[in-house]
Formats: structure tokens, sequence, C-alpha cells
């Protein structure tokens, strides 16, 4: 939690005239993978790797299984993680969505993050899973535009473990 809440305070001090001008949700998501990058690296994780919309099963598009034992593709928004070669691989997962996006939209990141943080199909390192999960930490960020104010949810394990707010 302290390599993301060092990334998103930099995140909210240098980027937000973007958000307060609704950039899309790509470029916010680029834009704190940059100092995700540099956080990681200051906390001495610098064989670890932030990537956007991460696919690493050869081309075709990550699954997961949901609470409801569905097979869903994913293509989450940024993520922290070994690329397969450090355990554990998987740290932190990370949805962005802005307020007035769809309630649906948003509940369907909540359930990936579900999914992702779940801890019961983790997998050896030198092998690429049919169903992605195992992340230590998952977060719904949610950016309220017209309000100047975040939500951030915090998913450990399967289940919502906390929130925060604040205002940028």
């Amino acid at each position: 939690m302290q390599i993301f809440q060092s990334a998103f305070d930099e995140f909210l001090k240098r980027e937000r005239a973007n958000i307060l001008n609704d950039i899309a949700e790509r470029n916010l998501c680029g834009r704190l993978m940059i100092y995700m990058e540099r956080s990681k690296d200051n906390h001495g994780l610098a064989d670890y790797f932030t990537d956007t919309e991460y696919n690493r099963k050869h081309g075709d598009v990550k699954t997961i299984i949901d609470s409801h034992h569905n097979v869903l593709n994913i293509t989450c928004d940024l993520i922290l993680h070994s690329r397969g070669t450090i355990n554990p691989d998987n740290l932190i997962a990370i949805e962005m969505k802005k307020k007035h996006h769809r309630q649906a939209d948003k509940d369907a990141d909540r359930e990936r993050l579900v999914a992702l943080t779940m801890q019961d199909s983790v997998y050896p390192v030198d092998q690429i899973p049919e169903h992605v999960s195992g992340y230590q930490l998952g977060l719904f960020i949610e950016l309220d535009v017209a309000e100047a104010k975040f939500l951030i949810e915090i998913y450990k394990s399967g289940v919502i473990a906390g929130e925060e707010r604040g205002a940028f």
C-alpha cells in the first residue's frame, strides 16, 4: 500500500489538471504507471514491473474465475508484477473509473478485483496459469471530476478490506 500511496499522491498533485479536464482513463492510468514505476523502485522492487492492460497468455486474453465460478476475460487497467519471474509475482492490481461512468462498468471492475485478489489458486512462478489470481492487493479508484474527489476501495484475499476518500 505504501508503494501505491506514494505514487497516487504524486499522481494527484502532478495530474490534477488532466483529471479535472476529464482526460481518458487510459491516459490517466498511463500517467499513474509512471509514478508507480518510481515508487516501486524507491521501495526496493526494481525487479518488478508496472504494466497497463498486460497480457502474458501467448496473445490470448487472460481470464479469471469470478466469485460465481464464471470464466471472464480480463484486461486490468494497471498492475504491479514480476512478469512471472519472482515469487510473489502478482502484487497490485488497479482498476480506475470516473464517477460518471455506468454503475455496471464499475461493478464489473470490482468483481474483477475480487477475483484477482483471491489466493486459492496461486501458481508456481515458472508456470503461466490458465486463470489469473493471487494479487496481494486490489485497488478500485473512482475519480469524481465534478467534485475533485476520489474514492479508493482496497481488496485483499477476494474481499473488500477498506476504503479511502479524499480530495485533490
